[in-house]
């Protein structure tokens, strides 16, 4: 039923963009609360941000005011503006997705479904 692909990750730049996006090839999840994690090696998955229907979004302190979490449209699920990287950016970033809108939005075992991330590198 959901299946997330994640795309836009490469290697930049520090002070440079990207924008990731997460796609569901069966259906859009315009009522499923969403989020993206990361996990740099040997760290834990971290949460990024995330969006719950009829919420504002939800950020980490370490991305506020770089990241942007937004909803697209049909079957794009999620974006994520990312400016001002930092090669403490560097990981792979996880689309997740659940239809549990009670569920933290912060926290990854509130996710029912997970994409098989896409690399972020930011070099200096």
């Amino acid at each position: 039923q959901v299946q997330l692909v994640e795309s836009g990750g490469g290697s930049v730049q520090a002070g440079g963009s990207l924008r990731l996006s997460c796609a569901n090839s069966k259906r859009p999840l315009n009522f499923y609360t969403m989020a993206w994690f990361r996990q740099a090696p040997g760290k834990d998955r971290e949460f990024v941000a995330g969006i719950k229907l009829g919420a504002a979004a939800v950020y980490s302190d370490s991305v506020k005011g770089r990241f942007t979490i937004s909803r697209g449209d049909g079957k794009v699920s999620l974006h994520l503006q990312m400016v001002d990287l930092k090669p403490d950016d560097t990981a792979f970033y996880y689309c997740a997705a659940t239809s549990d809108q009670e569920s933290a939005v912060e926290f990854p075992t509130s996710y029912q479904y997970w994409g098989q991330g896409t690399q972020v590198t930011v070099f200096s």
